[in-house]
C-alpha cells in the first residue's frame, strides 16, 4: 500500500509513471484524486505544455477529493460486506 496524505512531489510523479503506463506493485494506492481539472494540468505536464511549477501554481487553491484504489485480487479480498440498511 502507499498512501499519499497531500499533493505533493511524489504523487505527482506518481500519477505521471501510471499516466505513462508505468506498472507499480501496491495493492491499494491511497489518496488525492486528479479530478478533471486536476487531469487535465497532470496531462499538459506530461506533454510538456507546462512545467512542473506551472502545475503547481495552477493546483494550489485546488482541493482534490480522496480516493481508495484496489489494485490487485488480493487488495480487494480484503473488502467485506457488513450490511446495508434503508433510509
Amino acid at each position: 500500500m502507499i498512501q499519499f496524505d497531500e499533493m505533493s512531489e511524489e504523487w505527482l510523479d506518481f500519477i505521471v509513471d501510471c499516466r505513462r503506463g508505468l506498472k507499480h506493485d501496491y495493492d491499494i494506492v491511497e489518496g488525492p484524486m486528479a479530478d478533471d481539472t486536476i487531469w487535465n494540468y497532470v496531462e499538459d505536464f506530461v506533454k510538456g505544455d507546462i512545467s512542473r511549477t506551472a502545475f503547481w501554481e495552477l493546483v494550489k487553491f485546488k482541493y482534490p477529493t480522496h480516493q481508495i484504489v484496489f489494485c490487485s485480487e488480493k487488495a480487494l479480498k480484503q473488502i467485506k460486506y457488513e450490511g446495508s440498511y434503508s433510509l
